[in-house]
């Protein structure tokens, strides 16, 4: 897939940013409206994933935080390493299946800093580097589990370059971890939303990187 085919033909320039700190004030709702609209069109499912994810935000202010619960904003990383190869991928815990890093959006309409704060912590890389603007959107159900009741993650996905040869050191979301090549994904549990980030990621970090 070339990256002429995932763009229509349209030239993108990609933003680097590694942001030096993730405390301080949160960006609105509208500011990551804004960069849920200006997601690249990579995929059919993507564009409507993005479509249903700017209905959500007209009909619920609070899609920033977790107690939203019909569903809220979360931001994750299509980490790739600096020769363009490989993804890096997740055994998450709860869920049991193969995903990208990521996580809530927790009040901070900044996704692409989300992305990249999840990509850190649940990775230990420090040197990522994140690519605006995202490349990907979906919408999935999360099941029920405990007090918490069936629910929608409206995931905008990024970008993120991570240096070659780069140590993983994985917290307590996930109980394994790994670099993998575009064709050993087949080998593992893991959705077709999850594929198609892989194959999104690596052909625009084989163009851009």
């Amino acid at each position: 897939m070339s990256f002429g085919e995932l763009s229509g033909g349209k030239v993108i320039f990609f933003e680097r940013k590694r942001f030096h700190t993730f405390s301080g004030n949160a960006e609105s709702l509208e500011s990551a409206l804004n960069e849920v609209t200006s997601v690249l069109d990579t995929s059919h499912e993507s564009g409507k994933a993005k479509t249903k994810i700017i209905q959500f935000l007209s009909q619920h202010p609070d899609a920033l935080h977790r107690s939203c619960l019909s569903g809220h904003l979360t931001g994750s990383a299509a980490i790739v390493n600096e020769s363009a190869t490989k993804i890096l991928i997740m055994l998450h815990k709860k869920l049991q299946i193969w995903i990208q890093p990521g996580g809530h959006a927790d009040g901070d309409g900044n996704l692409a800093r989300v992305a990249l704060r999840e990509a850190i912590e649940e990775t230990g890389i420090e040197e990522l580097e994140v690519l605006t603007p995202g490349i990907d959107c979906d919408v999935h159900i999360i099941p029920q589990r405990l007090n918490e009741p069936e629910h929608l993650h409206l995931d905008i996905r990024y970008l993120i370059r991570a240096p070659e040869n780069s140590k993983i050191k994985r917290n307590h979301e996930s109980v394994d971890m790994r670099w993998v090549e575009f064709s050993e994904l087949m080998e593992l549990t893991l959705d077709e939303s999850t594929i198609r980030l892989a194959k999104v990621g690596l052909s625009l970090a084989q163009q851009h990187f």
